[in-house]
């Protein structure tokens, strides 16, 4: 092990405690508005699924980090971002949040200049001509727009690296889960009263799960001892051959899925059996989305700072629209299940948050079980310019993906 190293080698954890991040960054204005300008303005962010936006000229709108932002399907199909502004003096070019457009145009609603479907400006309504003008000089202001499985990302700045480049690895991991085939067959929305850092903390730990979901803890037993992978426990080469499911991480045993009795609504075609025995699987997109990975569906989680200490929760559950055709389904029996397990996390994240008020409380402790917290609030630090690029900081999925198996 290298001098000063901060992650164990031979197991997944911290070598020492480590300082978190300071209790202002969770409550200050100022800090927070920071905040969303490096590292929501700078990062990718998930909107929507795809099939929201339905073909030619359809459209919809969104605020990221504080910005406008319009999405539009131009004659092709191929969907398109940009800031929602005009170029003119700045009106917002589509008040709507979503529809279709009449025709293959953009027209501001305020002095009627026209832009085509990829940005290009075509005419400014009833104007004169004046010298020093020319169209071709105010496009609109593009934003980068991703999209992966029939989800939509945007990112706001023009230099991040792309999204296959930072993603791919983590998207192979769920490779055979046909996730552009599947549609929304429920949609659950919660305001939480905690800054959105606290919903990522408690993300990326199990030292909760005991307290605080015993149903989730007997459905994935390992959670039951407050661990969140094999190698998160320092003798796990001891057990390394045991498969039962506290020592592995997968359901409990006679469990398919997350649901309220464990059973699954049938299996997504194309997922092999380890896929399925792994119980759960995810993407994780950092500030905005989580994605969970079960054998008949998958659920979308998604975060939006809504203030210093208000956050958005939006889940979606996404199945086969053969399944959601079926007289025998019961969508309830899942909905229900992960919607209790996000109300625990979001009261625990409300109870956190609201004692780092006290004026005593500085900054918090990690220990060495959570390294994947670490592992966030440096990520977190270095989006500020708060601290060197260090080891393990820039990759985000390493409980989840195979190397902690």
């Amino acid at each position: 092990m290298e001098d000063n190293a901060v992650l164990e080698e031979g197991f997944n954890g911290l070598t020492r405690m480590q300082e978190a991040l300071p209790a202002s960054w969770y409550f200050d204005p100022a800090h927070y508005a920071r905040e969303l300008r490096e590292i929501w303005g700078r990062n990718w962010v998930y909107l929507c699924r795809a099939d929201t936006l339905d073909g030619p000229r359809s459209f919809r709108s969104f605020q990221v980090a504080g910005q406008p932002v319009l999405l539009v399907r131009d004659q092709e199909g191929v969907l398109q971002g940009f800031f929602n502004t005009c170029r003119h003096r700045g009106s917002l070019l589509c008040p709507q949040a979503e529809g279709t457009l009449k025709k293959a145009m953009i027209t501001c609603p305020y002095h009627q200049w026209v832009y085509d479907l990829t940005g290009r400006l075509r005419a400014t309504g009833p104007m004169r001509r004046v010298e020093g003008f020319d169209r071709d000089d105010y496009p609109l202001h593009r934003v980068r727009v991703a999209e992966w499985g029939g989800f939509v990302f945007v990112n706001l700045d023009p230099d991040a690296s792309s999204f296959e480049e930072l993603y791919g690895a983590e998207t192979a991991y769920v490779a055979n889960w046909p996730l552009e085939e599947l549609k929304v067959g429920h949609v659950f929305s919660k305001t939480l009263n905690c800054n959105w850092k606290a919903f990522w903390e408690n993300y990326n730990e199990c030292l909760h799960c005991p307290n605080i979901h015993p149903e989730l803890c007997e459905l994935v037993p390992i959670y039951g001892r407050a661990i969140m992978a094999r190698r998160d426990d320092p003798d796990w080469a001891e057990h390394a051959e045991d498969q039962a499911p506290h020592r592995s991480g997968g359901l409990r045993t006679g469990a398919e899925t997350w649901s309220m009795d464990g059973a699954a609504q049938g299996r997504l075609p194309g997922l092999s059996d380890e896929d399925v025995a792994a119980g759960q699987r995810y993407v994780t997109v950092t500030p905005s989305v989580f994605i969970a990975h079960h054998a008949d569906y998958v659920r979308i989680v998604k975060i939006t700072p809504t203030g210093p200490e208000t956050m958005e929760l939006t889940a979606e559950w996404l199945f086969l629209p053969d399944t959601l055709a079926r007289p025998d389904f019961d969508a309830d029996k899942i909905t229900r299940f992960g919607i209790l397990v996000m109300e625990q996390d979001g009261g625990a994240c409300e109870l956190n948050h609201a004692g780092m008020r006290a004026s005593a409380f500085r900054n918090g402790v990690l220990m060495q079980e959570e390294y994947e917290v670490f592992l966030f609030q440096q990520w977190v630090r270095e989006q500020l310019g708060e601290a060197p690029k260090s080891e393990g900081a820039a990759s985000r999925a390493s409980r989840r993906m195979p190397v902690s198996e």
